[in-house]
């Protein structure tokens, strides 16, 4: 095998020769169904609680089973190889938000529960909750100036 000389120009080309192949389609596909699965289990979730509570109580229950479960899958280390197989099927629903608090979280207890655990929760969850707001906030005050 000839030596490959890596300069700037080709560089990218030598990346992209070395790097594994993905299939997007079977990567879409497994991200639909485990995202639809969680779904699926939150909507069961709020079709149980609606036998003892409204509607919108039931919602807040099911959300709330969904965070703890996935907390509880992110401490065990499960959430993060469906996250591995399933990609954005398990960051996009609410399950991949509680495990955005939970990982760092455990990553620095061992730094204490105020420096490590209460400081580094939201490491990677606070600027989706800022930007989220941000973005919550410009879309209402353009709504609210150019109609709605």
């Amino acid at each position: 095998m000839a030596q490959y000389e890596i300069t700037k120009d080709n560089y990218k080309e030598y990346v992209f020769e070395k790097m594994p192949k993905s299939s997007h389609w079977k990567n879409m596909f497994w991200a639909f169904v485990v995202g639809g699965t969680i779904c699926v289990i939150g909507q069961a979730f709020i079709e149980l609680y609606s036998i003892w509570f409204n509607s919108q109580d039931a919602s807040v229950l099911a959300s709330g089973t969904l965070v703890f479960i996935a907390a509880m899958l992110t401490g065990f280390g499960v959430y993060d190889n469906i996250g591995r197989f399933a990609g954005a099927g398990s960051t996009i629903p609410i399950t991949g938000f509680s495990n955005a608090v939970v990982s760092p979280a455990l990553e620095f207890r061992a730094e204490g529960y105020v420096y490590g655990v209460g400081a580094k929760m939201f490491l990677v969850a606070g600027p989706v909750i800022v930007n989220g707001v941000t973005i919550s906030v410009v879309v209402a005050l353009l709504t609210l100036l150019f109609g709605g």
